[in-house]
């Protein structure tokens, strides 16, 4: 048996850019590069511009032929083997006459069907993946078994609708007979409802439009209700995703504890909200009367942070409405399934074959089943109870055992500290802070797409700017506000961030946005050592460049774009291994620093890849020599990665 997996190393290049065999490090003198030898004055920089979605997405591998998988033996050794070797046999594709997509995994099975032909049936193959499987158990099922003493079977007849068959269940022989074992407990119940006290029940009502203030993701400071001064589309119609940029206005943002502003390369949270086409779906699927669901009532748990994100663990009490906790504190759609809201689908089944199909899937007999749709596409909570519409838990129960929704963060796409062009009717002085957004985006049971919780509540704000500006309305009598706050400004962009020293940034998709600001804040203090160079990976040039034009800048002198669906039809990582020689001088120089960012599967993983074969041809290391290399300069705080 391969003792160790051998990693075929992309050659680089040699071109005018790259010099695999010299070590020494130098300056590329054929790139062009930004020199300036005296400040730009703030107000010619242009401001026009966004930030990224740590939730948005970046550009991925397209996907090539899925290789066959093959027969294996019943041992353990041969069963690692056989992987392994079609593992590596698949990085090698026959050359043809047309140039093949790549892609950044080797799918080997997708379907239990497949496992099995790979570990067999028995329990040898089991072995070699029990510690690493999907983390649900799902290499732990149990046979279905029948009573002895039974003399007839009575089958389980799958429920008829839509959203069920969507699920793709693999029921197997499952009956009533079947025995199920270790199923699992009936989960607790900490949430309850109680009638609002006389003193509180004329407490004026909260904005719709923003979170209660018991949820606070940045304690013990509330979430700031940010008014949205504009927002705009970045691509193209046909664009394969879809991208925003938000103007949030911050003047008024409160005085928080620290010494903390906003800052180059900073992310914001967000706490996005739940559709109303959502939340009321599950109300109707739980039979809540349309009279109850507004009406203010005291919500009580027994003990965590929820409902509040990050506050302590404790018993509470809080005056809210169930809208409100659909709206914002229970995430509807983000999270894959658990055993412990089939259990209590189970338990208030009212359809025999329901009920018994929601006990399979909790118990050891099912775990197959139930790791299909963990490992699969998330299914979403409206999903579920279409699927199983007998099951009506009570509301309460139901949030008992659902993820808090979270807050997403996305970085600032300027320079926040960039002096103020935009005044108000007063002569004020407003201060924007900017962000990017790309639209997540996956597959519904009804058909079409759904978008994600975050990108989906962001791009509904812009499309209702947008909307008005198309009808030539006032947008600011919309009242569009974002609940936004600002937090520690500590991520790895923002903590790593200095004005002097090369720098190159490398970005695909929205992970691109941040460098905008950093780019700007090298314009206010710019000399001949300050040199900022930028690779940005795209799709087309034509539908999804962003901030074409907006860097400030005579763009060609900073930026070089790489186009993986049109033109040469190269992807970002190939670009790094072309400007060996660029990676090679910034990353030993005083001070140099090369920042990624992006998507970590695909544009991630394959840029770390080209970053250690440049350390490979460049200083003539060995694979492991070179991780090691890239490994001290991340800890160096000179390679700095934020990926997503």
């Amino acid at each position: 048996m391969a003792s160790s997996l051998v990693q075929q190393v992309e050659t680089v290049p040699v071109s005018s850019t790259s010099h695999p065999g010299n070590p020494i490090p130098e300056e590329p003198t054929t790139l062009p590069h930004l020199k300036i030898m005296h400040p730009v004055p703030a107000g010619l920089l242009d401001t026009h511009s966004s930030s990224v979605s740590t939730i948005g997405t970046a550009e991925p591998f397209s996907g090539t032929d899925t290789p066959s998988t093959p027969g294996t033996e019943q041992s353990t050794d041969d069963v690692t083997e056989g992987i392994l070797d079609l593992t590596i046999g698949s990085k090698s594709p026959p050359l043809t006459s047309k140039r093949r997509r790549r892609a950044s995994t080797v799918l080997i099975s997708q379907t239990s069907e497949d496992v099995e032909k790979i570990l067999g049936s028995g329990k040898s193959g089991t072995h070699v993946l029990e510690n690493i499987c999907c983390g649900g158990g799902c290499c732990k099922l149990q046979p279905l078994q029948e009573p002895a003493s039974s003399s007839s079977i009575h089958p389980v007849i799958k429920p008829k609708n839509k959203a069920f068959e969507s699920l793709n269940l693999q029921l197997g022989q499952l009956s009533h007979n079947s025995i199920l074992t270790n199923i699992t407990p009936l989960p607790e119940k900490t949430v309850s409802f109680s009638p609002v006290p006389k003193d509180l029940a004329d407490k004026e009502s909260r904005p719709a439009d923003h979170p209660p203030t018991f949820v606070q993701p940045h304690p013990p400071y509330e979430v700031f209700r940010a008014p949205l001064h504009h927002a705009r589309e970045l691509t193209k119609p046909g664009a394969e995703k879809r991208t925003y940029h938000f103007d949030i206005d911050v003047t008024d943002y409160p005085a928080e504890g620290g010494d903390v502003d906003f800052v180059v390369g900073g992310a914001i949270g967000i706490c996005p909200q739940n559709s109303d086409e959502v939340v009321d779906e599950v109300f109707n699927l739980l039979s809540i009367p349309k009279m109850v669901r507004d009406r203010k009532v005291m919500v009580n748990t027994t003990n965590g942070r929820w409902p509040t994100v990050w506050g302590d663990e404790k018993a509470r009490s809080l005056l809210t409405t169930r809208r409100e906790l659909l709206s914002w504190c229970s995430d509807l759609q983000s999270y894959p399934p658990t055993k412990q809201i089939f259990r209590l689908l189970a338990e208030y089944a009212t359809n025999r074959d329901e009920k018994k199909i929601l006990m399979f899937l909790s118990s050891a007999q099912g775990q197959g089943a139930f790791c299909d749709l963990r490992t699969g596409q998330h299914t979403t909570v409206p999903q579920l109870l279409s699927a199983f519409p007998s099951a009506q838990p009570p509301l309460d129960y139901l949030l008992s055992i659902l993820n808090t929704l979270m807050p997403r963060f996305y970085s600032l796409s300027q320079d926040p500290l960039i002096s103020c062009n935009i005044r108000d009717g007063k002569g004020k002085c407003k201060r924007l802070i900017e962000i990017a957004v790309t639209v997540h985006e996956a597959p519904d049971w009804r058909g079409g797409n759904r978008t994600g919780v975050g990108s989906g509540f962001l791009e509904r704000k812009a499309k209702q700017l947008l909307h008005a500006e198309q009808l030539g309305d006032d947008i600011s009598s919309l009242n569009l506000h974002i609940p936004m706050f600002r937090g520690l400004m500590s991520n790895p962009l923002a903590r790593e961030f200095v004005s002097d020293g090369p720098m190159l940034l490398i970005g695909a998709g929205v992970g691109v946005a941040p460098f905008r600001g950093f780019v700007q804040r090298r314009l206010k203090s710019a000399n001949c050592a300050n040199k900022v160079w930028v690779l940005q990976g795209i799709r087309d040039s034509l539908l999804d460049e962003l901030y074409s034009g907006e860097w400030g800048v005579h763009e060609e002198t900073v930026k070089k774009v790489v186009q993986s669906r049109s033109g040469e039809g190269r992807y970002v990582q190939e670009e790094v291994r072309n400007q060996a020689d660029l990676v090679w001088f910034v990353i030993n120089s005083l001070d140099g620093r090369v920042f990624v960012c992006g998507s970590s599967k695909g544009m991630g993983e394959g840029v770390e890849a080209a970053l250690v074969d440049v350390a490979m041809a460049k200083g003539n290391l060995n694979r492991e020599e070179a991780q090691h290399f890239w490994q001290g300069k991340k800890d160096a705080g000179q390679y700095i990665a934020e990926t997503w």
